[in-house]
């Protein structure tokens, strides 16, 4: 079974059509990210300038001579082409040793499409749940940002000054609290 086609498909056919407005809208969306991230990994600003445009003409042949429908949306999948490429050419010098060994890094195909979506699927999943913790009351957050640290519930019991019976009830009914909004948010986004 195929995937739908991504309204983001528009911006494919921006590149393809030389639309002025939404290449723009491209670059002032992503072009910040791709800097970060290439400056952050031992690159340059002409890297990450040099790794954007590349990443857009691989992007727009693809579109135009290869027919590619995106079914994810566009940001986070020029993000990943951007990553693999700088990757490739961090490879290609040596800067550091790249534990990918694949030399197809650059394509583009429905792996790329599933990591992209998966990428936004995690940002998205963080964004409910950090939403839902923030109703909780204060002494339910207390508890649940102390616990998910991944101490043992003896010490978190002992630095909130409560006992380890009390802790691991409250535990229990703020976890629970906070799934049933995580869930609701999540069956109320499906709407």
């Amino acid at each position: 079974m195929s995937k739908a086609v991504h309204a983001d498909q528009r911006y494919l056919k921006a590149l393809i059509n030389n639309d002025a407005t939404l290449i723009k809208e491209i670059y002032q969306k992503t072009a910040g990210k791709i800097r970060s991230f290439v400056l952050s990994n031992n690159g340059n600003a002409d890297d990450a300038q040099d790794i954007f445009q590349e990443a857009l003409v691989d992007i727009y042949r693809q579109a135009k001579y290869k027919d590619l429908q995106l079914t994810c949306p566009f940001e986070p999948f020029l993000l990943l082409v951007c990553k693999r490429k700088w990757l490739n050419e961090i490879k290609k010098r040596s800067i550091l040793q790249v534990t990918n060994g694949d030399d197809n890094l650059l394509h583009v195909g429905e792996d790329t499409f599933e990591q992209a979506e998966q990428l936004l699927a995690q940002q998205e999943q963080s964004r409910i749940f950090l939403a839902a913790l923030s109703k909780l009351g204060g002494r339910c957050q207390e508890i649940i940002k102390w616990s998910m640290r991944g101490d043992a519930q003896e010490k978190v019991a002992e630095a909130l000054g409560v006992s380890y019976g009390y802790l691991r009830k409250k535990k229990s009914e703020c976890m629970a609290s906070l799934i049933k909004m995580v869930t609701k948010d999540k069956y109320d986004g499906r709407r």
